[in-house]
């Protein structure tokens, strides 16, 4: 287990190749301003996650980047896009080294350095499951990836292809077992001890270019999953494959070359748990993200229920290259206080690049220009105001405990809209209370209170307001509260 799963630390996602654009057309790595790191930091930012670094395949782009789906989604997002606009899939990886269009090896490492040297760690993408269709490792390492038979072609092209007119060879399409395959991709044989010596490999030189990985769709190089994906496939394969766990061979190598390396989960499925047991230090809380979308107040708390150890390893989020843009997908008032949610209980708190000033378009992976979007001056002093709050201490590395509303009189049911949690750290507390709904709610919460004065004074950092209240009262009574729809309070007092 990594060191720093001693506390409730802060991922910030950059989609790297758009992102360059703001400081040139041709800006590399390199043209970043120290202060635009500087100032990710001061927001309590402890891991940036660079989306897009590595090289990809640029013959996929005319041959798969055009589809009608995909073209509709670039004209739903930037409605002047150019051919040249259109870079690829940043996971149809070529091989494993920085993208010359970005910079060089000695330029990541620069600004890991740097990262570093003001408390912030980086972390980079790993793609365990497929490489882009094209690779050049297609002649350098074929023995990595899923090859098959003629006949496995010929039945279902779609699935697999011919990358080389001359030879009669065939390979399967990177896939997820409920959807088709992905047209851009070559599978790899994770079965295949050739593969994972492979990658064994790439992450142990990978250990000095950043401080940990992002696993893309993690959950489809389990065993399992890969087995029952290609069955019929894979059992024709010549190499019958190691017992040992996929993550668990490749988790347990890295760490004995660095043992602080992260190791952090895009998963699915309700396999989280298991791939936290097979060494990951996170993984993706997608359900969370569901429940607060479907805004069903008692499963977003029952879901907190869970056991602390897992929730510790939970990346929450409302926002990543996969998903909608929040204020569109949930309006503003229900996004912030989805944003105090997931920024306020236990696990990775987990950002993407511009939802601090409020962005609105999601930009597919497959384009290399953003389109210009005003900061919403209200989204970003908040998210200023929060990042400040959530950065202490009490709420990274204290005890954190669920609390259990109550009616605030007979007959009052709106209690049932809030969420409240309680931090604990040295003599300092921390209460977090969220109405989310779209109607003003009132509760009781009961805290223990017995070693304080007659009154306490509570000061809400989150709306600038200190109020006084009978300890008494709120230990046998609870303390009142009222809320406006999907506003909060967070309460500090000592």
């Amino acid at each position: 287990m990594s060191e720093t799963m001693n506390y409730n630390p802060s991922l910030y996602e950059i989609n790297i190749r758009a992102f360059l654009k703001r400081f040139g057309e041709d800006a590399a790595l390199e043209n970043i301003p120290d202060d635009y790191w500087m100032e990710l930091r001061s927001k309590g930012i402890d891991y940036v996650w660079l989306m897009g670094v590595w090289k990809t395949c640029e013959e996929n782009v005319d041959k798969y980047c055009f589809e009608d789906y995909l073209i509709k989604s670039y004209d739903k997002a930037l409605s002047d896009w150019r051919r040249r606009d259109v870079i690829g899939s940043p996971f149809a990886i070529d091989k494993y080294e920085v993208n010359p269009r970005l910079g060089t090896e000695e330029s990541l490492l620069k600004l890991k350095n740097l990262l570093n040297d003001i408390g912030i760690k980086l972390i980079l993408d790993f793609v365990p499951n497929h490489f882009g269709a094209d690779t050049s490792l297609l002649r350098d390492a074929p023995d990595i990836f899923l090859k098959v038979d003629e006949s496995n072609y010929l039945k279902d092209p779609h699935t697999f292809f011919k990358p080389f007119e001359d030879r009669d060879e065939y390979y399967a399409h990177g896939r997820d077992p409920f959807f088709p395959a992905w047209q851009d991709t070559i599978q790899v044989n994770l079965m295949s001890r050739k593969a994972r010596g492979y990658y064994i490999d790439i992450l142990g030189k990978m250990t000095r270019l950043c401080d940990g990985i992002r696993c893309d769709m993690a959950m489809l190089a389990m065993n399992n999953v890969f087995k029952n994906t290609w069955a019929g496939v894979y059992n024709n394969a010549e190499d019958e494959g190691p017992v040992v766990e996929f993550w668990e061979e490749i988790i347990g190598s890295v760490r004995s070359v660095r043992n602080d390396f992260i190791f952090i989960a895009e998963a699915y499925w309700d396999l989280e748990w298991k791939l936290q047991q097979q060494g990951f230090d996170y993984t993706y809380d997608k359900k969370l993200t569901d429940r607060i979308t479907a805004g069903y107040v008692r499963d977003i708390h029952d879901h907190l229920m869970a056991e602390e150890s897992y929730q510790k390893k939970s990346v929450r989020f409302i926002e990543n290259h996969d998903e909608e843009r929040s204020v569109t997908l949930l309006g503003k008032e229900k996004a912030l206080a989805a944003a105090v949610i997931i920024s306020t209980i236990q696990g990775m708190r987990f950002y993407f690049d511009g939802q601090f000033e409020g962005k609105k378009i999601k930009l597919p992976v497959q384009l290399g220009r953003e389109p210009a979007e005003p900061v919403n001056k209200e989204i970003k002093n908040f998210y200023d105001k929060l990042l400040s709050i959530v950065s202490s201490d009490v709420l990274k590395k204290g005890k954190w405990t669920l609390l259990e509303p109550a009616p605030a009189w007979d007959g009052n049911s709106t209690y049932l809209n809030m969420l409240a949690w309680e931090w604990t750290h040295q003599h300092k507390n921390c209460l977090v209370v969220i109405n989310f709904s779209d109607k003003t709610s009132s509760c009781r919460i009961k805290l223990d209170l017995r070693d304080y004065d007659e009154e306490i004074l509570l000061n809400d950092l989150l709306n600038d307001k200190v109020y006084r209240r009978s300890s008494e009262e709120i230990i046998m009574q609870g303390l009142y509260i009222e809320l406006k729809p999907y506003a909060s309070h967070i309460f500090m007092w000592e």
